[in-house]
């Protein structure tokens, strides 16, 4: 089977790791790709992975099979929708299932409809109304932009001023149209989890949950980023939290897309929130997360392309999905001055020693190649991913390994998976 997988991060890195481990696999190229995938297969720059045309005559010049797509943009961009119509199998939601990620309002509601728990919410499109009432509701607060700001759209805060600046800068413009509605919705305390699913359009089967890192320091201090580690499995979440989350939030969601005539075929993630009243949506995403798809797939014992494939047609496989016994941890090297202003074009140095290394993958996110050598080219530069028989094994192991590389301003936290 020829593979076109779209993206270039750590997560795509990744999903073509697992991929190319397919017996059904003869050809796989990336668009954009990165150095890393560039070990796996071929690496298709300079097209726009926001433009459907694009990627379907990439797709149909190099005769390929199924397209699986990793990150969000292309999917809200309609990627999936241009495929289909032009008879080329893909992976991935439509433009109308990835609303569920693009939309905030979009998914509250679909929530709101099918009965599946979350925060209370309201969304505004006048900014007035916005501040009037956040000064009708108790702190902390949050705010957020209603559409793809990547990360950078939600602020929670105890502080009303900042909370009422944030909805400004939203609705003003600072994310473009993705903050020209802005939901505020109830703070959710409690511990977080991500649950993640493949869906075929009318079933979900579960992938295992795993824990990430938001905060940039130790001790979750400092600002929100993309993730700065992961780990898996989770170990103090209640047993029927992955069937709970099939029966009561995605095969809910799922039955009420379809009612809407959406049928939802690709991952879907849940965002949840441990609170005292059970579990709680904080968001759905419509692709894997990253960092955690890269414990989660090296821990999976499946065969991914043949899942992908048989998903992309409408059917899954009947029973629970097969797992190593093993632990995963994931440590992220981020660039200086991430996540605002990451420095990039630093010399990296070790990558070879570390992937020499038994039981550790390097998963690149943001690097380039030049004739002097790897560069950094982004804000979080590589994933050091180790397994072992325990999470303490697994987390020695990682930093073990990320001890090896080096570049300017380096950083990491020194604390996931820390018990």
């Amino acid at each position: 089977m020829r593979v076109l997988l779209v993206g270039g991060g750590g997560r795509e890195h990744a999903v073509g790791w697992k991929l190319a481990q397919s017996k059904t696999i003869t050809d796989l190229i990336a668009v954009p790709g990165n150095p890393g995938f560039a070990q796996l297969g071929a690496c298709v720059p300079g097209i726009d992975i926001l433009d459907p045309d694009a990627i379907v005559d990439l797709a149909l010049a190099n005769a390929i099979d199924l397209v699986v797509i990793g990150p969000e943009a292309p999917l809200a961009a309609g990627v999936v929708d241009a495929l289909t119509a032009a008879g080329i199998r893909a992976f991935g939601p439509t433009k109308a299932g990835a609303q569920l990620e693009s939309s905030k309002a979009f998914a509250k509601n679909i929530m709101k409809r099918a009965g599946v728990p979350t925060a209370t919410w309201r969304a505004f499109t006048d900014v007035d109304e916005a501040i009037a009432y956040l000064e009708e509701i108790e702190g902390p607060y949050v705010v957020k932009a209603d559409g793809l700001a990547y990360g950078k759209g939600v602020l929670v805060t105890e502080d009303l001023i900042a909370a009422q600046g944030w909805a400004r800068l939203c609705v003003g413009g600072e994310f473009g149209e993705a903050g020209s509605t802005v939901v505020v919705e109830q703070h959710l305390p409690g511990q977080e989890v991500s649950v993640f699913a493949i869906c075929d359009g009318t079933r979900a089967v579960a992938l295992e949950p795993a824990r990430d890192y938001k905060r940039h320091r130790d001790g979750d201090r400092g600002p929100n980023t993309g993730g700065m580690g992961c780990y898996s499995p989770v170990a103090d979440l209640p047993e029927d939290l992955v069937d709970r989350t099939i029966d009561e939030i995605f095969h809910p969601v799922l039955a009420e897309m379809h009612n809407d005539g959406i049928e939802y075929r690709g991952f879907l993630y849940a965002g949840l929130v441990l609170t005292d009243d059970g579990p709680k949506v904080l968001e759905f995403n419509c692709r894997l997360g990253d960092p955690e798809t890269q414990v989660l797939l090296a821990r999976l014992d499946e065969d991914l392309l043949e899942l992908l494939a048989s998903a992309a047609e409408g059917y899954l496989p009947d029973g629970p999905l097969i797992w190593r016994d093993t632990a995963a941890v994931d440590v992220v090297l981020t660039a200086a001055g991430y996540p605002d202003n990451p420095e990039v074009g630093r010399a990296i140095s070790g990558v070879n020693v570390v992937r020499s290394i038994p039981n550790v993958e390097v998963f690149h996110a943001n690097t380039r190649r030049t004739p002097e050598g790897l560069v950094t080219a982004g804000g979080r530069v590589l994933n050091i991913v180790a397994t072992g028989d325990t999470i303490e094994a697994a987390r020695s192991l990682a930093y073990e390994a990320a001890s090896h590389i080096h570049f300017g301003g380096i950083h990491y936290r020194r604390d996931v998976a820390q018990s």
